[in-house]
């Protein structure tokens, strides 16, 4: 990224942080966090304790960072070395991203950057102009995105209150600021799980390793009885409503599934995970050590902000969570996809100068699609 890049960021970011600072949610138990943060071209600097408020305007005042994290973790020591800090017991966050919900709508907002002489062209494997197959992909997500995400979000949160009694008070979803959402679990069952329980855990939210002898299909001896029925709480009753799709056509399924046999029931019980099991990143709940991005904090991925999201279904990310200056700004933008942010449209742009307001040419330039003019 160039000088002029990022000196331009880092106003609008510092800006952002002096004019919004009512946004950052300060968590419970600051003191016994970990923090940290990343600037422009720079590496992570972490294993920070901060105390309150002040001190954490403060850094950000102090340092204008592009990233800020904070730890799920609780410590007695959370500025000493990792080894040295005394883990006392970790919140659970799910991470959901588009990225991962294999959607068919990412082709077409999606840019490839090529990494050899910087052309930028719609998605492909290799350089048109060049080509290089050094290419580096963005993508601008588009309410399909969002709204997939949220389903997601929304199976989750049903099956950690149906599943798992977490207190559905005790769940706050968050927008990432760039691709997806943040489901935080505060004070549950669960907070002093390690690393190995947590990857247990989003096994069964995910229905991932599922076997064929949990819903009723054994290898030697069947038996119709042991199917799951409709009424049935848990998975099985997901399964029973995905499969049998009504109570009438359970018998006739059961007896096609026993000719099938054991393997075709795999998978169909891979595919059943694939439809109904909730798509999470497993490494990032498995983490008891990971600092997280703070909520009301800016993403240098897209200049948008991680927000809570009061409420879901009518949240908007590209209008509730797009706070940059309205001022204009003149860049060299070389975006081939048009976009929208706080209900304006931009784009496409071929490589040529345009007058644009600072939050949407933040949001280009955090994605490598524009330049300072």
């Amino acid at each position: 990224m160039q000088e002029a890049d990022i000196l331009f960021l880092e106003d609008s970011f510092k800006k952002y942080y002096f004019n919004h600072f009512d946004l950052i949610k300060v968590p419970e138990r600051t003191s016994e966090r970990e923090f940290g943060y990343q600037k422009f071209n720079s590496g992570m600097t972490r294993h920070i304790s901060i105390k309150d408020d002040k001190e954490l305007h403060l850094m950000l005042m102090q340092n204008i960072p592009s990233d800020v994290y904070c730890s799920n973790a609780y410590y007695a020591f959370p500025n000493l070395p990792m080894n040295e800090k005394d883990w006392k017991e970790a919140d659970l966050i799910f991470d959901i991203d588009a990225k991962d919900l294999n959607l068919s709508c990412r082709d077409s907002h999606t840019v490839s950057i090529c990494n050899e002489c910087n052309d930028v062209s719609k998605n492909s494997s290799k350089c048109l102009k060049c080509n290089s197959s050094k290419i580096e992909k963005k993508s601008l997500p588009c309410k399909y995105c969002i709204d997939a995400s949220k389903i997601e979000v929304e199976k989750l949160s049903q099956i950690l209150t149906d599943d798992l009694a977490i207190i559905k008070e005790n769940i706050q979803v968050f927008f990432s600021g760039n691709e997806g959402f943040h489901v935080y679990v505060y004070n549950s069952q669960f907070q002093e799980i390690g690393s190995r329980e947590r990857s247990e855990l989003t096994d069964y939210l995910s229905l991932r390793g599922a076997i064929p002898e949990t819903f009723g299909m054994k290898k030697l001896k069947h038996d119709r009885a042991a199917f799951p029925d409709f009424d049935d709480k848990g998975w099985l009753g997901r399964f029973s409503k995905q499969v049998f799709g009504s109570k009438s056509k359970r018998s006739k399924i059961i007896t096609e599934l026993l000719a099938n046999g054991y393997s075709s029931f795999q998978k169909t019980l891979d595919n059943v995970s694939g439809n109904i099991g909730v798509k999470i990143d497993p490494n990032v709940t498995m983490d008891i050590h990971r600092i997280f991005r703070l909520p009301g904090s800016i993403n240098s991925k897209s200049g948008l902000t991680k927000i809570q999201c009061d409420d879901l279904l009518k949240f908007d990310p590209y209008t509730e969570a797009s706070f940059l200056s309205d001022d204009t700004v003149e860049v060299i933008a070389n975006c081939p996809i048009q976009f929208v942010l706080k209900n304006k449209k931009f784009g496409p742009y071929i490589d040529e100068k345009v007058t644009i307001p600072i939050f949407a040419a933040v949001y280009m330039i955090c994605k490598k699609l524009a330049r300072i003019a």
